[in-house]
């Protein structure tokens, strides 16, 4: 049976291993996926599972998208530009890391309908996924990215990444059209960002790479003030439609029975 695992700390919110269990079962595999809460000083001996043929693939979240790339021994060209890796596995005997938090993001955008040509883009956070965020979006045709963090160092390092991004302070409120949450801030939900969206209008879209719970905060505000708002629902369920064909060459489908493992 081959073993699949997504690590992250905290990991108890996520939903992957119900996911892909489901495709799993769906499509006859002999394999099983499951959560592990690691810390940075297990990252190497996980790898030395994957490259033993002990683990079949890894999926990466918060905070090691970026803190297990020392351990891999290439990257595609997509983990290589953002440098964050989501998805792990071996191939010709080299333990390879991929992002498919880009195409995630891309196709959860297409889902609703939601044009990102000539828009301004505000990214709050610069954890280990906003470099997909970041790069999804210019791909998409965005004018310009404007980010804010809490810690001004880390988002001055996505700038060695992106040079062409803005970064202004954290409580700041530029114009924009639309607005992404990639902090953490919102998975306990009494989490508030405190921002003062009262002068912003309508139309913008408030997105949250948050999708359990689904509706954070963050988007409840953006509710009240009479804008689009979408959770990390698509994002997330799109990045594993990309991992689950990438380690089984299977194209898992995605309906409405799908969705169902966000209302268990």
């Amino acid at each position: 049976m081959k073993k699949y695992l997504v690590i992250g700390n905290p990991i108890s919110h996520s939903l992957s291993p119900e996911l892909h269990n489901h495709w799993i079962k769906q499509n006859g595999l002999d394999a099983k996926y499951e959560k592990k809460k690691l810390n940075n000083n297990e990252l190497e001996s996980l790898i030395s599972d994957v490259k033993n043929g002990n683990i079949n693939g890894v999926n990466v979240t918060v905070p090691f998208k970026n803190a297990v790339i020392p351990y891999l021994d290439k990257l595609s060209d997509e983990a290589k530009k953002t440098q964050a890796v989501n998805t792990i596995y071996l191939k010709d005997k080299k333990v390879i890391g991929h992002n498919t938090d880009i195409e995630g993001f891309e196709n959860a955008i297409k889902k609703i309908n939601f044009d990102f040509t000539n828009k301004k883009i505000f990214i709050l956070g610069a954890g280990g996924v906003t470099p997909s965020i970041i790069y999804a979006s210019m791909k998409m045709g965005s004018s310009e990215i404007i980010i804010s963090n809490r810690t001004k160092e880390k988002a001055e390092k996505l700038k060695n990444i992106f040079d062409n991004i803005t970064l202004i302070n954290w409580g700041k409120v530029p114009n924009f059209d639309v607005i992404i949450n990639t902090t953490s801030l919102g998975l306990n939900q009494q989490d508030k960002i405190n921002l003062d969206f009262t002068n912003i209008g309508k139309n913008k879209l408030f997105y949250d790479v948050i999708y359990n719970p689904s509706e954070t905060y963050f988007l409840n505000t953006g509710k009240k003030l009479g804008n689009k708002y979408e959770n990390g629902k698509l994002m997330f369920v799109y990045q594993a439609f990309s991992a689950f064909k990438l380690w089984h060459s299977v194209e898992p489908t995605v309906n409405n029975e799908t969705m169902k493992i966000f209302n268990q």
